[in-house]
């Protein structure tokens, strides 16, 4: 197993499935992520797709690379009325692409990075 590198820094892309605000839809959203020495700091947006409509969200996540490892963190997800809090975790795949998890109150999702 391949890991990014400790101070990955720059744009990505994530894709996923999850349930968010009562209802499970597809998600599709771009961040930026600033690195220094294993941590990070992620803020993005996207779209949330569910019942045949779209939902923007926001987000921001603060995370540590394990080296060769795991990327786990927290983070906050802003759509709808109320922020939901969530942890974080990545398993890298490939140089750059990495399998992703997130768990909070409310709020679930798995599916792939690519980029930071």
């Amino acid at each position: 197993m391949m890991a990014a590198p400790a101070g990955a820094e720059g744009f990505g892309a994530e894709a996923g499935y999850g349930r968010a605000n009562g209802r499970w839809g597809a998600e599709i959203g771009a961040g930026y992520s600033l690195g220094l020495a294993g941590f990070s700091l992620t803020p993005g947006a996207g779209i949330y797709l569910r019942d045949g409509g779209t939902a923007a969200y926001g987000r921001i996540e603060a995370a540590y690379q394990i080296p060769m490892s795991l990327r786990i963190g927290a983070g906050v997800r802003i759509s709808g009325k109320d922020p939901r809090p969530y942890a974080t975790v990545a398993m890298p795949l490939l140089p750059g692409v990495a399998l992703k998890g997130n768990a909070g109150p409310k709020y679930i999702a798995a599916g792939l990075t690519v980029g930071y």
